[in-house]
């Protein structure tokens, strides 16, 4: 167990703090039951510094901001505007500029979110503390808490540092947020003796962020600030480096490679202008500078991040709202999805789902806190009207209680809860068996509360008699773990009497609590006795003891509960495994209870899956976990920088790891991951903040709808490169055509009109390619692996030596059609004049229609368009409107005509521009059943094989 430091306090104990008694604690924090001295305490807080969470220094925005204008594509881009001011064509400076300032402030806004993890977390801190100072209950400011103060809680208060309890009163703390795990848990003064436990599970200590939820205690303060468990998991949070995603280093890899091939063109063709083509400098420098704007798709990158923003809009519809852009692609290639158990995979509403008594079993119907269900002997509803032993066992799991049950209301607009879940659950079953609580409790008012206690493992109530007025009788209704209430029995309930209990009625129960626990479910039992005067007990209610009570009792039954999966989970945990996405549980929960519900959903089928516990975990090596993790496996119990050992291992071994989390011990994860997802209803805000996804509605099937339209958004990148790359060819094919014609054939199309298509025409095709919903079957292909780029072999094939060069061809063939129709080759080709710009327009033209017709071509990889619907992305339709439109504007708009050396086209001429668009398309129809055909001889040679060698 880690110790903690007391060496500036003088004595260092030999063991932890949990396990030293009260005095020990005492003396080992050189404190009293008197609190410190107002003295000491300064002075100690001069030495430890204030209970308050450091933040360190992160990044200033200022950098961030500049960064989205300092990448290499943006200094590719700064320069290409600066030469083309220096070759005297400022309309393409400023045009490129300000293409680079708004893909810039753009990408700065979507990604802008400031980093308030640690913020959040000082937030759960409380304001004021109430400690004993100088013998005197005194209010501080919880900066001001040092170790040996001794601080004071009751219900509802939050606790300011970690502390070891000195005196308890059915004490319990709400650690949700540090361990994830729902239940109150019951703390005690007592010494801790078991080693098996984490250091949040030790019943005698509470840390600091966590709540007071029920009863009093006083605890002496052992560790403030950053030494508490709380700050350990800020100083995770603040040191974890923030790694570029898959889509950050694959642009990164693409704006390498497509600037070194747009530079090496430029001064590949500079040479070649003044060495073959015989032209001047200052000519070939502007001709190597088309050359490097064609090349350059000055579009790609807005494009990609306006694609990540519509994505970002389709994920929000299917409640999954994106901090980071990058993120939606990162879920497309995630292999492996690390989540919690409570309320991800399960309804975080416990359930009653049976009732065992030894004569008969109900089954409960319904799930959640809402009161609606029924009782079924089998699969007949009962009427508990009719059934006395099982109202017996109902009325009193509901007495002997502490929760409430709260109706819908303006505020919550479902059931909710006030108390204990577990409590919650028998209180909502006897709702369902139309028991009247209220009426019930009028007739029977509780009198007297033995409180549960962890050493007796059980509470007790006792009530008065209905009817009763003479006061003479009372009930007692005990609640708790089957074995203990149990052997605190002598006779069972039966048709209303109370029969004798013999050795193989208590086998018959244990076996029934044996096999529920086996099932990872939630057993309770329940029984009662019948207090009468002639049993001696104490005149006073206060003086009724455990001891006194508790024996002689009758077994009533046992009440069955579980957090029932959610009912989508199941059909998504296949999905994930259909695409080859591995789940591992890793939760604040039982090993037991985790694996039941693991195996109920389908995340494990094995017989024997291993189960780790946080303990465990410290005792393997990172070898060992690693092959560990290649198995079917669960972690219960585990810390928050376990759970962070967990994730890095996964990340060394390849995968691309999502990790979900709702707590504050999940934010080092989540920070950690390659996708961090938080809850959205029961995440903290620190877990929020430190994640890159949030879930709306804290569902699990919500994480698959994010990995399929993930991985929909990078095929449509894909997609969309392919658009936008192609027409780099057609825009580098008219200089090449110059350069080798020596100038005998003016230049086909200018600079400008190379803008025009990559920033003007082509931006809005693009992008209606980035709002492909994704094709059917994407979510039964294993992940992307990381070493495939974006911009594989096949895409550059198909993009520049298929589609690029049948572009090239339609272009140019425009070109000399124009020339044609007026005389050519008999008149020599003008490089200048009305005739010369409208050839220039036609080349312009027929890279937008062709365009056009590949666009279409784009929408799917080998199915055919027609299939998916030729209409059907009616963005793409909006997309074809504006490129035309903008055309057209080039084309019939007089002032523009200098700039882009354009002029007005006739009907012939769009007539021809327009038959080449079906062409393109059923070429690439073609091209498709090709890659259809072979496919299907593939797998039939394959299936041909598998059969012969069985």
């Amino acid at each position: 167990m880690q110790q903690t430091d007391y060496e500036s306090m003088g004595a260092v104990p030999e063991k932890p703090i949990e396990s030293l008694s009260v005095a020990d604690v005492y003396v080992a924090l050189k404190t009293s039951g008197q609190g410190l001295s107002s003295d000491e305490a300064a002075a100690r807080l001069a030495h430890y510094g204030e209970n308050s969470i450091q933040k360190k220094k992160g990044k200033p925005l200022i950098w961030k901001f500049l960064a989205n204008f300092t990448h290499l594509m943006a200094i590719l881009l700064w320069i290409g505007g600066v030469v083309a001011l220096v070759a005297q064509l400022p309309q393409l400076a400023i045009a490129i500029w300000l293409v680079n300032l708004i893909n810039g402030l753009f990408s700065f806004w979507q990604e802008f979110q400031a980093e308030k993890a640690v913020e959040a977390l000082g937030q759960l801190l409380p304001t004021y503390a109430r400690v004993i100072r100088d013998g005197k209950e005194v209010k501080i400011l919880a900066e001001e808490l040092v170790p040996g103060d001794l601080i004071i809680l009751a219900e509802g208060d939050r606790i300011s540092a970690d502390s070891r309890l000195v005196e308890d009163n059915d004490f319990r703390a709400d650690q949700s947020i540090l361990t994830g795990e729902s239940h109150p848990a019951h703390k005690t003064r007592d010494v801790g003796h078991r080693t098996d436990l984490g250091r949040a599970e030790q019943p005698n200590l509470i840390f600091a962020g966590t709540n007071a939820a029920s009863g009093a205690c006083k605890a002496v303060v052992f560790a403030t600030g950053m030494t508490t468990e709380f700050g350990k998991i800020a100083d995770l949070t603040q040191n974890m480096v923030e790694v570029p995603s898959p889509l950050q280093i694959e642009m990164g890899r693409i704006t390498r490679l497509v600037s070194a091939m747009a530079i090496s063109m430029g001064v590949i063709f500079f040479v070649l202008a003044v060495l073959l083509a015989h032209v001047n400098v200052t000519e070939s420098f502007i001709f190597a500078m088309g050359m490097i704007v064609a090349f350059i798709p000055e579009g790609l990158l807005p494009t990609v991040t306006l694609s990540l923003a519509m994505g970002v809009k389709r994920m929000a519809k299917r409640n999954a709202l994106i901090k980071r852009l990058s993120a939606v692609e990162t879920l497309g290639c995630t292999t492996v999805i690390c989540t919690d158990k409570t309320g991800t995979l399960t309804q975080n509403e416990m359930t009653v789902s049976d009732c065992w008594m030894v004569n008969q079993q109900m089954k409960v119907t319904g799930v959640g806190y809402a009161p609606e269900g029924e009782m079924l002997s089998g699969d007949v509803p009962i009427s508990l009207a009719e059934n006395s032993d099982m109202r017996t066992l109902l009325v009193a799991a509901s007495f002997c209680n502490n929760s409430r049950l709260l109706p819908p209301s303006p505020e919550i607009n479902h059931w909710n809860i006030l108390g204990d879940p577990t409590e919650a659950a028998l209180v909502v079953a006897a709702r369902k068996g139309k028991i009247d609580l209220d009426q019930e409790l009028k007739f029977s008012p509780r009198l007297r509360e033995l409180p549960f206690e962890s050493q007796r493992k059980r509470m007790t109530t006792i009530h008065k008699v209905a009817g009763d007025r003479s006061g003479l009788e009372k009930l007692a209704y005990i609640k708790g773990a089957p074995k203990e209430v149990l052997d605190l029995c002598s006779h069972y309930l039966n048709d209303g009497e109370a029969v004798a209990m013999d050795g193989e009625i208590r086998k018959k129960i244990m076996a029934a609590n044996d096999d529920y626990a086996r099932k990872g479910l939630r057993v309770l039992a329940v029984a009662m006795r019948r207090l009468t005067m002639d049993m001696g007990l104490p005149e006073r209610l206060s003086d009724y003891t455990p001891e006194l009570i508790e024996n002689n009792m009758t077994f009533l039954g046992l009440t069955v509960m579980a957090d029932p999966p959610r009912v989508e989970v199941a059909a998504a945990v296949k999905k994930c495994h259909q695409a080859g996405i591995k789940i591992i549980m890793i939760t604040g929960d039982y090993g037991l209870t985790a694996e039941s519900i693991a195996r109920r959903i389908g995340i494990i089928h094995g017989a024997q899956p291993r189960i780790v516990t946080g303990v465990e975990l410290d005792e393997i090596n990172d070898t060992d976990l690693k092959k560990a993790l290649s198995e079917e496996i669960i972690f219960a119990r585990v810390a928050p920088e376990q759970k962070l050992r967990v994730v890095s291992a996964l990340q060394e071994m390849g995968n691309v790891v999502a990790v979900t989390g709702d707590g504050v011990n999940d934010s080092p994860a989540l920070k950690k991951a390659d996708i961090g997802i938080a809850m959205g209803i029961s995440g903290t805000d620190v877990a929020k903040e430190a994640a890159d996804m949030i879930l709306t509605d804290d569902n699990f099937a919500s994480i698959v709808n994010a990995v399929e339209e993930g991985r929909g958004v990078y095929n449509n990148i894909r997609k969309f490169a392919t658009y936008i790359l192609n027409s780099n060819v057609p825009e580098a094919v008219p200089f090449i055509v110059f350069l080798f014609a020596k100038g005998q054939i003016p230049l086909p199309l200018t600079v400008m009109q190379i803008l025009a298509v990559d920033l003007g025409t082509d931006m809005i095709p693009a992008i209606a390619l980035g709002v492909e919903l994704p094709e059917e079957g994407v979510m039964q292909r294993p992940p992307r692996s990381r070493k495939e780029h974006l911009l594989n072999r096949p895409l550059l094939i198909r993009a520049f030596l298929f589609y690029g060069i049948m572009e090239g061809a339609i272009a140019m063939s425009a070109f000399f059609f124009l020339y044609w129709q007026n005389g050519w080759p008999g008149v020599p080709m003008a490089d200048s004049g009305e005739i010369y710009r409208m050839a220039t327009t036609m080349t312009l033209g027929a890279i937008v229609v062709t365009q056009i017709g590949i666009v279409f071509n784009c929408r799917t990889e080998r199915a055919s368009v027609f299939k998916v619907g030729l209409f059907s992305n009616h963005m793409i339709l909006i997309g074809i409107v504006c490129e035309l439109t903008v055309f057209s504007i080039l084309v019939y708009t007089p002032f523009l005509h200098a700039i882009f050396n354009t002029a007005p086209i006739g009907l012939i001429e769009w007539a021809y521009l327009f038959m080449w668009v079906p062409i393109v398309i059923l070429i690439d129809e073609l091209r498709k059943a090709f890659l259809r055909y072979w496919d299907r001889r593939r797998l039939q040679k394959k299936t041909e094989v598998m059969k012969g060698e069985s």
